[in-house]
Formats: C-alpha cells, sequence, structure tokens
C-alpha cells in the first residue's frame, strides 16, 4: 500500500511533485506536533493549576492554624493580664482598707487628745479663775501687812529712838556680815569639791598614763673619759712636743686631759656631739695605733660623717617611736642631736619620746588630738640641741626654731611655755608640762648632789616658816610635799586655805623643781582639862 503523499507526487510527476509533497508532508508534521504540544501544555497547565489550588489550600489551611493559635495566645495573654490587674487591684484595695483603719484610728487618737486638751483648757480656766482671786486675796492682804508693818516700824522708831535711815544702815551692816560669812563658806565648800574632783581626775589620767606607757628610767651616765692601756700610749697621744694632742684637739674642738691619773684620759668639751666625737676617735686611735697629725684628721673626719649619720638615724627613729610623722628634716637632724645631750644625767631624746607618748595618753584620755600632743612632747626640748654658744634660753630657741619650720601654734605654745616661761594658749601645754614633770620625777630618772637635795630641802622649810602664824614645817616624801603646822589661836580654818595657797605660790616664784610640791596646813585645837 503506498503513502498518499507519495501517490500525490507520482501523480503530480518529477521531481517537482516530490518537492511538494515533502513541503505538504511537513506542513502536516509541524501540524501534528503543534497539536501534541498543545495537549501536552494544556495538561501541564491542568497539572500546575492544580498545584497552586492544592498550595492555595494549604495556605488557607496554615492561615486558619494561624489565626486559631494567635487567638489562643491573646486569650492566654489576656488572662493573665486580667488575673494581675484583679491581684493589684486587690493589693491595692487592701492598702486602702489600712490606710482608712490608720485613718480612723488617728481621727480616734485626735479626738481624745483634744477632749483632753478642753478638760486641760477647763483646768486651766478654773485655775487662772482661782489663781486671780488669790492675787487679790494677796494684794488685800499685802495692803494689811504693809499698814502692819509701818505701825510696827513706827513702833520701833519711837522705842530704839532712831531715825529709818540709822536702821536701815545697822541692818545692812548685819546682812553684810552675815552673807560675807556665808560666801565664804560657800566658796570653801566649792573650792574643796572642785580642788578634790580635779585632784582625783587629774591622778587617775596620770596614772593610766604612767601605766600604759614603761619607759627604761635609769640614768643616763655620761662619761667623758677613755681608758688607755699603758703610759706609753698617754706619751703617744701626746706626741713629740705635744703636736698630736694639738693637731687632736685642732680637729674635734675638745680638751685632752692626761694628768697622773693610771689608765684614763679625760675630754672635756661643753658640745656633747663634739664631745661624743672626740671620745669615739680617741678610742679609735688608741686601738689603730698609727698615732700622728695626718692620721688624726682622716680618723676625725671619718667619725664626724659617721656620728652625723647616727643622728640622722637617732631623728628618725624617735620619730618612728613616738608615732610623729610628717616632720620636717631640719627638726629631725636637730632631734637626733638630743641623744648626745643629758639632763642631771636623763637623756633628753629618751625623755622627749617618753613625754610624748605620756601626752598622747592623756590626750586620748581628755578626748583632745592624741597625735598633736605627741608632737608637742616630742619637740618641747627641741631648744637643748643647740650649741651652748646660742644666746637664749632653750623654750625661746626651740620655739623661734619651730615656728620658722610653720611649725602647729599648739607646738610652739608647747615648747616655749612647758616651763611656765609664757602662759599656756592651748590645752596641750599643761599636758606637755605635766609630763614633762612625769619623766623628771621618775625613780632613778636624774641624777641630783646630796647637798643641792638637802638645799633644796631647807628652802622649802624656810619659804613655810617665813609666813607669819607658822609655827614649824617639815618637808617630806623628798621633798615633794611639805607639811605646815600652824598657831591654832592665830590662824582659823578658811585662813589656813589662804595660807596655803600663799605658801604654794612662794615656793612657785621662788624655786626650781621638777613635777610639784604639795603644801599641807595642820591646824590642831587640844582642850586638856584634869577631873579631881
Amino acid at each position: 500500500m503506498s503513502h498518499p503523499f507519495l501517490l500525490l507526487a507520482a501523480e503530480t510527476g518529477g521531481m517537482g511533485g516530490i518537492a511538494v509533497a515533502a513541503i505538504v508532508g511537513i506542513v502536516v508534521g509541524l501540524a501534528v506536533a503543534w497539536v501534541i504540544l498543545g495537549a501536552r501544555f494544556r495538561n501541564q497547565l491542568l497539572q500546575r493549576q492544580a498545584d497552586l489550588e492544592r498550595h492555595r489550600a494549604e495556605a488557607m489551611e496554615k492561615r486558619d492554624q494561624i489565626l486559631r493559635n494567635a487567638e489562643v495566645e491573646a486569650q492566654k495573654k489576656l488572662l493573665e493580664v486580667m488575673n494581675r490587674f484583679e491581684r493589684e487591684t486587690a493589693q491595692v484595695r487592701d492598702e486602702l482598707k489600712e490606710a482608712e483603719r490608720r485613718l480612723a484610728k488617728r481621727e480616734d487618737n485626735l479626738d481624745k487628745k483634744l477632749d483632753v486638751l478642753n478638760t486641760k483648757e477647763k483646768k486651766l480656766e478654773d485655775g487662772n479663775q482661782r489663781l486671780a482671786d488669790a492675787e487679790k486675796d494677796v494684794a488685800a492682804t499685802r495692803t494689811k501687812v504693809n499698814e502692819v508693818l509701818a505701825e510696827q516700824r513706827a513702833a520701833l522708831l519711837r522705842v530704839a529712838k532712831m531715825t529709818s535711815e540709822e536702821a536701815r544702815t545697822l541692818c545692812l551692816k548685819r546682812i553684810e556680815v552675815e552673807v560675807e560669812k556665808e560666801a565664804g563658806e560657800l566658796i570653801e565648800r566649792v573650792l574643796t569639791a572642785a580642788q578634790e574632783n580635779a585632784r582625783e581626775k587629774a591622778r587617775q589620767i596620770t596614772i593610766d598614763a604612767i601605766q600604759r606607757y614603761a619607759a627604761e628610767h635609769t640614768c643616763d651616765a655620761t662619761v667623758a673619759t677613755v681608758d688607755v692601756p699603758s703610759d706609753d700610749m698617754k706619751g703617744r697621744i701626746i706626741g713629740r712636743e705635744g703636736r698630736n694632742i694639738r693637731a687632736f684637739e685642732k680637729a674635734t674642738g675638745a680638751t685632752i686631759v692626761v694628768d697622773d691619773t693610771p689608765g684614763v684620759v679625760t675630754i672635756n668639751v661643753f658640745d656633747p656631739v663634739r664631745k661624743e666625737i672626740a671620745r669615739l676617735s680617741l678610742e679609735r686611735l688608741i686601738k689603730d695605733g698609727r698615732i700622728h697629725p695626718t692620721r688624726i684628721e682622716e680618723l676625725v673626719a671619718e667619725t664626724e660623717k659617721e656620728i652625723e649619720q647616727r643622728v640622722v638615724e637617732y631623728g628618725r627613729q624617735a620619730t618612728v617611736e613616738a608615732n610623729v610623722h610628717g616632720v620636717n628634716k631640719k627638726i629631725t637632724d636637730l632631734l637626733g642631736r638630743l641623744q648626745y645631750r643629758t639632763s642631771y644625767g636623763q637623756n633628753v631624746l629618751k625623755h622627749s619620746i617618753e613625754v610624748a607618748h605620756l601626752c598622747g595618753v592623756m590626750a586620748d584620755e581628755l578626748g583632745l588630738d592624741g597625735s598633736l600632743a605627741r608632737r608637742c612632747g616630742l619637740l618641747h626640748d627641741i631648744g637643748k640641741a643647740f650649741p651652748s654658744e646660742q644666746e637664749g634660753t632653750h623654750t625661746q630657741l626651740g620655739a623661734e626654731f619651730v615656728r620658722k619650720l610653720n611649725e602647729h601654734a599648739a607646738v610652739v605654745n608647747a615648747v616655749e611655755g612647758h616651763h611656765g616661761d609664757v602662759a599656756a594658749a592651748t590645752p596641750y601645754t599643761p599636758l606637755v608640762m605635766a609630763a614633762d614633770a612625769i619623766s623628771a620625777s621618775r625613780g632613778g630618772a636624774r641624777r641630783d648632789s646630796l647637798e643641792r637635795y638637802i638645799k633644796r630641802l631647807q628652802d622649802l622649810e624656810a619659804a613655810a616658816t617665813s609666813f607669819e602664824g607658822v609655827r614649824q614645817a617639815y618637808a617630806v616624801e623628798a621633798g615633794r610635799e611639805v607639811r605646815v603646822i600652824v598657831d591654832a589661836a592665830r590662824v582659823d580654818d578658811r585662813s589656813s586655805l589662804k595660807l596655803a595657797r600663799d605658801i604654794a605660790n612662794k615656793i612657785q616664784d621662788s624655786m626650781t623643781f621638777p613635777g610639784e610640791i604639795r603644801v599641807t596646813v595642820l591646824r590642831e585645837i587640844r582642850a586638856v582639862e584634869y577631873a579631881r
């Protein structure tokens, strides 16, 4: 069976028919392909529409689910907010109820107070009325009394034959005598009570300060002598024609005394630091054995540098031990020189440290500044470190020195007034005076000769017996107290107080002594009678 296109080509004949048949076949194929592709496209389009419908349905379902979840969540939130609102509302309601209760209670209290005030006001009005009535009665009574007094005064004047001025003068004299007597008794009682209280308080504070600071209070013996092993060494110290001893004295500024005393060479110099330099240099020369002018100058120069370093270290250690900070270096250097200074055998630097501690303890007990009190106590004898060639007392020199270095005004006043040279301007100056006396009067703190001790006792007794009415006077307790026996017929009790004060003032003005001296006046009356 032949294909229709082939038949058509055969009929049309030749090559031209074949070409037409081919074109027709192509057109038909394209048409068939178009139909097939259109069907396939329509199928794909339908499939995509179905997918879109399915996705749309799923999206709608998800939307509905989300809406449902959101609605549930919103309901939960709303429920929580409502619950929280109800709780807060309940709390506010309770607070309002409590406030209402308190207000009601306050109203009740105010009502009660108002009732009490009304009652008091009524009583006050009644009292005022009674007072007014009483004043009227008093005025009437006063009028009657004045009339009676006028009558009695006139009668007394007629009987006494005196004028009113004379009577008034006589009454005033009697009242003046009675008032003077009562005033004297009152003053005596007040003074006695004040003295007892002040003495007891001061004694307690002083005892506490002494007990809290236990320092070494044996006297510091400074001996300006050097041991020499042999007389040959003495000759070497002197040198040929005395050149060695002259070189030594020139370098140290001290005087060397070489006498017949065996094994000892004496050093004399006023400056304690120079004395220490000379003593230490001489000991080292003797130990070294090479004694000639050049070696002497070298050794003295080395010793001077060492002593200067020691002085600085002593001053620094003193400030640390006394717990005093921020001290100027010039003061520290000068303070260290007190290590080589003694007062009646007592080392002045140790004495200053002890006074600083005592002042600090007493200031703390009295509620004052303990740090400032320790500073005053540590620097109170700084003037003793100056060379003896400078004019002025150690209080003047020390006060001028610390004043130039801008020390506290209390420190300047304590340095200048701790011996009573100037009036105390701050409470720290009396503390320094008390601590200075305590430190100086400790047992074994200072040396004193027997002659000076006896002389002081005699001066005490003489000062007491110089007053009228004194029969005998005895210095007891190593001169810390003087007991005065007075004539009872010439001195009464009130005069005894004035006599004790006058004797104390005279001792204070005419004598120099450490610490304080107690004056005790004894007055005794003995009535003796015999029954036979």
